[in-house]
């Protein structure tokens, strides 16, 4: 008979087997949060990449990467309103049906818990990024009140980081709505708070999903002209 209560996954529910011997009863404060199964399913970004959105190559056309770039950085760098303001994109996970689904879920659906199972992941990236300020991408008043909470600035928080909430947000048609072309020619909807300062400071931006590029670059324009030395970005997946 088990005496102990095995822990749930935090993403299907199901019990977890754990690993039995004394050492486990000692560190039952470190319990694992997801099954071996759910874990299997999330695909790492690894290999060569876009230099800068981190795009996987190998998922790529060669006729649609131009050297270490991406056809779509190259846009972005051509185009001279938009370039240099962001110096890269980090992200995780590659954009997969598992990972569209357990970002729906924490995302869309209010499952808050799910901030605690990329944790880990994004604390170990955060602590190799030189930086002054974490800035989440903000959610407009009326998108706050409909998801609960502020997915991106939740990462930073379970990552045991504090988040600086420089940036507020106008509300808009959801970016999921929009084709790409719409997405790259929206109208600004970040601003700085004005009793905010980011002169001089190397920032991380922190969102759940590269796409685009389009919201990370916005956010780091607003940044970049308000005097910010650096902008980078991380992300859980790239779309």
């Amino acid at each position: 008979m088990n005496i102990f209560q095995n822990d749930l996954c935090f993403i299907c529910h199901e019990e977890i087997v754990p690993v039995t011997g004394w050492q486990v009863l000692f560190e039952k404060e470190t319990k694992d949060i997801v099954c071996e199964s759910c874990l299997s399913q999330f695909s790492v970004i690894d290999g060569e990449t876009c230099r800068m959105c981190n795009r996987p190559f190998e998922l790529l056309e060669s006729q649609y990467r131009q050297n270490d770039l991406c056809y779509d950085c190259v846009r972005w760098e051509e185009d001279s309103e938009w370039r240099g303001f962001l110096e890269k994109n980090i992200s995780i996970y590659n954009y997969n049906d598992f990972m569209k689904e357990v970002i729906a879920r924490y995302k869309f659906r209010g499952d808050y818990l799910l901030s605690k199972v990329f944790a880990a992941s994004v604390q170990e990236k955060l602590q190799k990024i030189d930086h002054d300020l974490l800035v989440p991408i903000p959610l407009s008043e009326e998108r706050l009140y409909e998801r609960g909470f502020n997915q991106a600035e939740a990462l930073i928080r379970e990552s045991s980081f504090t988040p600086a909430n420089v940036l507020t947000r106008v509300h808009a048609e959801k970016q999921s709505k929009k084709s790409r072309n719409e997405r790259i020619h929206l109208p600004q909807v970040f601003q700085l708070d004005p009793g905010c300062s980011v002169l001089n400071k190397k920032i991380v931006l922190v969102d759940d999903i590269y796409t685009t590029g389009s919201t990370i670059r916005h956010a780091a324009k607003v940044l970049k002209e308000a005097g910010a030395a650096s902008v980078v970005s991380l992300t859980l997946a790239r779309g």
